[in-house]
């Protein structure tokens, strides 16, 4: 029971890796509150690029629970992969607004919360598209790549406040933004060559994440802070890159 009486937040819970985190906390022990864009069974309504949604979020966690001790700030968009000439502006705004403001919230709103109890870990959705080039669209990739140094300049900021910021960085995982790619592999009989550009040959499921995710939030990872964990079957020691042919726009 690693997480047993901590109270966490996960954001993006409905399905896929927020899901299977939020099932790994409750099985070690933690009470938490599963958060997504739209109410379901066991998931509380709120928008993480929303500032007045994550903040509610706290408050709830306080209010019912007594303080918070880890937020998962999970919740994210692919935007496609048009290339940087086809996207619009608010494209672009979206994308950042949810995958980038979304974690920036998650820290100012659960840090002084996390304040209060004398400790907390903030753990934010990277990606391994936010390393390299090739794993994901422009937006998508500019996105993760904030993130990542998000949670080196928060780790930085929460100097001596004890609360740990880090961040994972999946690969290709099976989920819900990804079930396109899935669903037209296996439509092709092309299913095994899903994940065949990294060393294990083979995509990634929800919960590998969330047992990082466990990993990160517990008294485990103690001494890890500031730090971007990759969980990608190997793909980023070389992020193999194609060139896309984007027609009259490329160059």
């Amino acid at each position: 029971m690693r997480l047993q009486n901590k109270v966490a937040i996960v954001t993006g819970a409905a399905s896929g890796i927020g899901r299977a985190t939020a099932a790994r906390f409750r099985e070690e022990g933690a009470i938490v509150i599963a958060a997504d864009v739209a109410a379901s069974e066991g998931v509380v309504a709120a928008d993480a690029g929303r500032d007045e949604d994550v903040r509610g979020l706290v408050e709830l966690a306080c209010r019912e629970h007594g303080g918070l001790d880890i937020f998962f700030a999970n919740a994210g968009i692919s935007g496609g992969l048009a290339s940087l000439f086809e996207q619009e502006v608010a494209d672009w705004e979206e994308i950042l607004r949810v995958n980038l403001i979304g974690p920036w919230l998650a820290v100012k709103h659960g840090a002084p919360a996390m304040k209060e109890r004398g400790a907390g870990s903030i753990i934010c959705t990277a990606s391994v598209a936010g390393l390299r080039a090739g794993a994901g669209g422009p937006a998508y990739s500019a996105s993760k790549a904030g993130v990542i140094q998000l949670v080196r300049v928060a780790a930085t900021q929460l100097c001596g406040a004890n609360i740990r910021v880090n961040a994972i960085c999946p690969g290709l995982i099976e989920t819900g933004m990804t079930r396109g790619l899935y669903d037209m592999a296996r439509s092709a009989g092309k299913e095994d060559q899903i994940g065949h550009l990294n060393p294990l040959k083979r995509g990634g499921v929800p919960i590998e994440i969330a047992n990082a995710a466990l990993f990160l939030a517990s008294d485990e990872a103690s001494y890890v802070n500031g730090h971007a964990l990759v969980v990608d079957g190997g793909l980023s020691c070389s992020h193999p890159f194609y060139r896309q042919d984007y027609g009259r726009t490329s160059f």
